[in-house]
């Protein structure tokens, strides 16, 4: 630092460049994977959002609009693919996802693809309109569906990963030990 910086802020007050230059990397680091996964999750979000609107429209034209079947049917589908998908990917998983890749699909595809907004909504309308037994069926339906796919959705990754596991035993050419088995 000059002396007349020195004399003006005081020696300090004045911020050193060399110590900010140091620091600049990791800042710049931290933001560049902060806007990466933010990225992920918002294509992702982007992927779920229309996949639903395609579900709840020919839900729409095969069903009709008594029953709100292509909510239903996505909250089922993205119950099971979350629960899946978490377990699989999970630390005892068969597959390695970092966590960029997991929140695309779990928070962005799953979170856009499913509706809890939605079915909030269609539940309070049929309750508004006095409609008490569809909003009780639904809500039941709804809820038990759900919780059994996630469930079913965990089970079948869990039973994926002791398949895996089972045929892991083998050594490679390289005599090296498969790398996933040491996590």
């Amino acid at each position: 630092m000059s002396e007349p910086e020195e004399a003006r802020f005081g020696k300090d007050q004045v911020v050193r460049p060399t110590r900010m230059a140091e620091r600049e990397p990791a800042r710049r680091h931290w933001f560049r994977e902060r806007l990466l996964l933010y990225a992920a999750v918002s294509f992702g979000s982007i992927i779920g959002s229309v996949l639903r609107a395609l579900a709840s429209m020919a839900a729409l034209a095969w069903f009709g609009p008594g029953f709100p079947w292509g909510t239903l049917f996505v909250n089922l589908v993205g119950s099971f693919v979350i629960g899946f998908y978490a377990t699989v990917t999970g630390p005892d998983g068969r597959a390695f996802a970092g966590m960029r890749q997991r929140q695309f699909v779990m928070s962005g595809i799953c979170g856009g693809f499913t509706t809890f907004s939605i079915f909030s909504l269609e539940t309070f309308q049929s309750l508004q309109a006095g409609r008490f037994a569809h909003a009780g069926l639904y809500i039941g339906i709804s809820v038990v569906t759900w919780l059994a796919a996630v469930w079913v959705g965990h089970a079948l990754a869990l039973r994926l990963n002791r398949l895996e596991h089972q045929t892991r035993k083998w050594v490679p050419a390289s005599g090296k030990s498969d790398a996933r088995s040491n996590r």
